[in-house]
């Protein structure tokens, strides 16, 4: 039987939580000793030591921000959210995606996720990514990314979007400016996409990312 997590542990595991679905990466160990008022980052770093212990996340020390989610040890196997799997983004490929859910086509592929990937949102979906434009926000090629199904999504949101004069799919930083949008990779080896406002769908805003790695 896991240990129950103390108070702090439980504020970090909140902490991280949100930050997640605020921002589709995790925080680093600084980031969290400022977001919980933690004394200094020792004590973060004793405290995650304990949760990846008990099962609760994982960590890779050699990366700022290598921290992962895993399901609550102690939520049993009925404590997660079928969430399905639509298809690839990927430059060159369409987005599967005819209109805003429900997803109840028995062909999709599915993956069980636990909630706070969702945050009880209805009808998200998700998506393989293909391809390295996004590797420095810490997603890679193969890792499955979680989107709420939103066409009008807030600048700096990372979202799947459809590039109509390019018939083209790409995951990418969404600004708008006027009548012009700006899609920005987090790969300093790839250029920024400019188009105009109309030539842009976008499909859904990431709001979780499973690594396959």
């Amino acid at each position: 039987m896991k240990r129950p997590l103390s108070k702090r542990q439980q504020e970090i595991m909140s902490y991280i939580q949100d930050f997640m679905s605020r921002n589709s990466y995790p925080p680093t160990v600084r980031d969290i000793q400022y977001g919980c008022e933690i004394s200094s980052t020792s004590v973060v770093d004793y405290n995650l030591q304990i949760l990846q212990r008990e099962g609760y996340l994982q960590r890779k020390r050699e990366v700022s921000r290598g921290i992962e989610l895993l399901k609550d040890p102690s939520s049993g196997s009925r404590d997660v959210v079928k969430v399905p799997v639509l298809g690839n983004i990927a430059a060159g490929e369409p987005l599967p995606l005819a209109g805003s859910g429900p997803w109840d086509n028995p062909d999709f592929d599915t993956v069980d996720l636990p909630p706070f990937l969702t945050k009880g949102r209805p009808n998200v979906f998700g998506l393989r990514v293909k391809g390295e434009s996004m590797v420095d926000a810490l997603v890679a090629d193969g890792d499955l990314v979680i989107l709420d199904p939103v066409n009008q999504p807030d600048n700096g949101d990372m979202v799947a979007a459809w590039l109509k004069d390019r018939e083209e799919a790409t995951l990418k930083h969404f600004y708008l400016d006027g009548d012009i949008v700006r899609l920005q990779p987090a790969n300093a080896q790839m250029e920024t996409i400019v188009v105009a406002a109309a030539d842009v769908a976008v499909r859904g805003r990431v709001v979780g990312i499973v690594r396959t790695m």
